[in-house]
């Protein structure tokens, strides 16, 4: 069915329209017609039309960060609930975290990952692995795995500890062009470790994980980066020190980019409920110091991605003692929200959009859709000011483990359009 979009407003700094109020006509999955207003006697019979109030329109978001479950992991997600679930959280494309089984390593791996989002309303991009195995030691194919269709490298939930594996991977990546994603923990001085370090951590008698246990890493990283050059990008990164490392290598010229994931915008460790495994994360909440940091680094760009982070986790895994249970929560559905509603004041609606948008693709050299006529549809309708409540009903995601269920939260999705596909989110 083709459609024709109402008095929405664009975001979009890239158009002429952008900042204003304008009517979508989508013809078998096209920007037919782009117009301060399209009557619906231009259109014909058989469009729907959907007029909602302060509607918004912008290129499709892009997720840099997210564990897919399936293959190996379906008790946790599958591939069809995963693609859910990014639709209905605004998400057209994600790049899959290797993390898998089997892992992201192959071109076979590679291939069958992508073949499943080839008709389907989100399209899946492969992080494959930077090492065999994702053990941190001897290198994957890169080159092969580039031309089959890699976006970009990562051992994804495992950092990468050796130097000499983190230079050698920096070298031969860059002779693509490649970009090389670490998440940066020094596990020597984080093991054990269950909340951030500090006062609370203390008053509930948790090890904690030192600041300094990312911040070390992000600076080794760096070096080696100055040494080698090449592209590097920071994933998940939660501390204030990190992002101060990552402006002063920016201005120095380094290629180096980071994300953070939309909830470490929400929590610090002083508003997590006390040995709820729901606010387990790694990296953890931080101090409100930190998240203070996080918000002034969005403001300036420093940060150049929010992420969902998403990580599905069953109940055998998470509802177990605080210091047993995994790390991580399910992100795609809550992303956007987590990240509007606890900046609201301090960062524009539009600046999240665009971390979402144009920032991630910038990060991985993807080219940006163009929301013009003739262009394919690949767009993301939302509403920045609506509340709406997460609930087990609404979730797609074959787990539940979300500190965000039950919560009312603000900035709701309408629906995705791409690949021809209009997803409607059925609060509608």
């Amino acid at each position: 069915m083709d459609h024709l979009f109402k008095a929405v407003t664009l975001v979009d700094s890239s158009s002429s329209f952008n900042g204003q109020s304008v009517d979508i006509l989508i013809k078998e999955g096209r920007i037919h017609k782009m117009d301060a207003s399209i009557s619906e006697e231009e259109v014909g019979k058989g469009v729907q039309v959907i007029t909602e109030e302060s509607l918004c329109c912008s290129i499709g978001w892009f997720d840099l960060s997210a564990f897919t479950g399936e293959p190996g992991y379906e008790h946790r997600e599958t591939l069809d609930s995963f693609m859910k679930a990014a639709a209905l959280g605004g998400f057209t494309e994600v790049a899959c975290l290797p993390n898998v089984q089997p892992m992201l390593e192959t071109k076979a791996a590679l291939e069958l990952l992508k073949q499943k989002s080839v008709a389907a309303p989100v399209q899946l991009h492969p992080l494959a692995a930077v090492t065999h195995h994702l053990e941190g030691r001897d290198l994957a194919e890169l080159l092969d795995l580039h031309q089959a269709g890699a976006v970009a490298f990562s051992d994804g939930l495992v950092p990468i500890q050796s130097e000499d594996t983190l230079l050698k991977a920096l070298n031969y990546i860059k002779l693509f062009n490649g970009v090389l994603m670490n998440h940066p923990v020094n596990l020597k001085i984080a093991a054990g470790g269950q909340i951030h370090e500090g006062v609370v951590s203390t008053q509930l008698g948790l090890k904690g994980i030192p600041a300094i246990a990312e911040e070390v890493q992000v600076a080794r990283d760096l070096q080696l980066l100055e040494y080698t050059g090449g592209r590097l990008h920071f994933s998940q990164l939660s501390t204030a020190g990190a992002l101060e490392a990552v402006r002063v290598a920016k201005k120095k010229g380094l290629q180096v980019t980071c994300d953070v994931a939309a909830h470490q915008c929400a929590f610090i460790d002083e508003t997590i409920e006390p040995f709820d495994t729901n606010y387990k994360v790694s990296p953890p909440f931080r101090s409100e110091q930190d998240r203070q940091a996080i918000i002034a680094a969005i403001q300036d760009g420093t940060i150049d991605a929010l992420v969902s982070a998403h990580t599905p986790c069953d109940v055998e895994t998470k509802e177990l003692e605080f210091d047993l249970a995994d790390v991580g929560i399910i992100g795609l559905q809550t992303a956007f929200a987590a990240a509007v509603g606890s900046t609201k004041g301090a960062v524009p609606y539009t600046r999240v959009v665009e971390m979402f948008t144009s920032g991630a693709r910038q990060v991985l050299g993807l080219p940006s859709p163009q929301v013009v006529e003739g262009a394919v549809a690949n767009l993301t309708f939302f509403n920045p000011e609506k509340e709406w409540r997460f609930t087990e009903e609404n979730n797609a995601s074959v787990s539940k483990n979300s500190p965000f269920l039950g919560k009312t939260l603000i900035g709701e999705v309408y629906g995705t359009y791409f690949n021809g596909h209009f997803t409607l989110n059925p609060a509608f």
